[in-house]
């Protein structure tokens, strides 16, 4: 068994540990196991940590936690799903610079999450005719980016936008609201399964979660903040396809929506995105290919920079997140509590590690304590 994973996961198991608190806490004990083994007097003087946290951590929710955590990674290993730790190489480096990033991730599949180019459809449950030809084709448009495409896995535009992209030969991921032994909707099984071998499925919650109703407005975040861009396809003025939008527009990703017909209840959430300046117009692949900075024309005439490209095996899993943070800045010079922000460090840690990187020539450092990628 993987020690360091085994109190890894079982650190996120413990109830009332949220993703934050698991970040405070292993920024002051260094290791899940240190944090799990720290004793109640050291626990009380970490900022944030009660008398009930101290409780929860050093009694009887620790042991549960100890026990499902090892049923867990065995069930894990037999099932296929890889877990990942927010601090491992192979958390997705997106998602990563999202402030309420979730902690841990279980993960079936066969894509790669830090895809060069990833995109999300997302849409109403009760979507039209028009919602599907308009989610087929924009994944045709797609094509020669070949992306991977994520959503929810959800009725209506979800599951047309899984579809779409299996039926063109494009990875698709699905983010769940349950654990990866609940597929919900059921009747969505066979298309989950054909996922797992194009794409995938993802979720943050363990085995055995239901669809509890509180699980989905987290679910949407995920999927915001693994994408470049969301493409709203069809939405009432109310649901999770708006709330996913206004998400991805929190965390500054790009956010576009296909118009409807003025009148259409199925349409209205695209529109008012519109009216309101807070989505770009979907009309054509171009418009896409734009915003994302995707057109190869406009990366050839020098308009553009490309992003340096640097592998992970090179660097740390913190070095190789600042890398990251930076990255999806071209050309922007980010100030270190910024970095230390969308990177989820301690700012004394990225104050080393950025020094570390200069000496290699990764970054380079500014007036005003700015930092840029070479």
């Amino acid at each position: 068994m993987n020690e360091l994973l085994f109190h890894e996961l079982a650190l996120t198991l413990i109830p009332g540990i949220g993703p934050q608190l698991t970040r405070q806490l292993m920024s002051y004990g260094g290791s899940a196991k240190n944090v799990l083994m720290m004793p109640p007097g050291k626990l009380r003087r970490i900022p944030g940590v009660g008398a009930a946290t101290v409780t929860i951590l050093t009694g009887k929710d620790r042991e549960t936690a100890f026990r499902k955590a090892e049923a867990d990674l065995k069930k894990a290993e037999k099932d296929g799903v890889e877990i990942i730790f927010y601090t491992s190489k192979r958390f997705p480096n997106r998602l990563k610079q999202i402030p309420d990033a979730p902690a841990i991730l279980y993960y079936q599949g066969t894509a790669d999450l830090n895809a060069p180019k990833t995109v999300a459809l997302v849409g109403t449950r009760k979507a039209t005719d028009y919602g599907r030809e308009q989610t087929e084709r924009i994944v045709q448009g797609l094509l020669p980016h070949r992306p991977l495409v994520v959503s929810g896995l959800a009725y209506g535009i979800d599951i047309m936008a899984h579809r779409a992209a299996l039926q063109e030969g494009l990875e698709t991921v699905g983010v769940m609201a349950t654990g990866l032994d609940r597929i919900y909707p059921h009747a969505h099984q066979k298309t989950a399964d054909k996922m797992r071998e194009q794409g995938g499925l993802l979720t943050e919650f363990p085995f055995g979660t239901p669809p509890d109703r509180y699980n989905f407005p987290a679910r949407n975040r995920i999927i915001a903040g693994l994408s470049d861009g969301t493409v709203v396809v069809e939405a009432a003025i109310k649901g999770g396809a708006l709330i996913t939008a206004e998400l991805a527009l929190s965390y500054d990703r790009d956010v576009l929506a296909v118009p409807g017909n003025l009148g259409s209840e199925a349409s209205a959430g695209c529109n008012a995105l519109i009216k309101a300046n807070k989505a770009a117009i979907y009309t054509e692949p171009l418009d896409l290919e734009q915003l994302l900075n995707w057109d190869a024309a406009l990366h050839q005439s020098g308009k553009f920079k490309p992003t340096i490209s640097y592998s992970p095996d090179d660097f740390t899993a913190d070095e190789f997140g600042l890398i990251a943070v930076l990255a999806a800045a071209p050309g922007r010079e980010l100030q270190m509590d910024e970095l230390a922000w969308k990177a989820q460090l301690p700012i004394y840690a990225v104050a080393s590690l950025l020094l570390a990187l200069e000496f290699r020539g990764v970054v380079r450092a500014l007036p005003g304590k700015k930092f840029l990628l070479f």
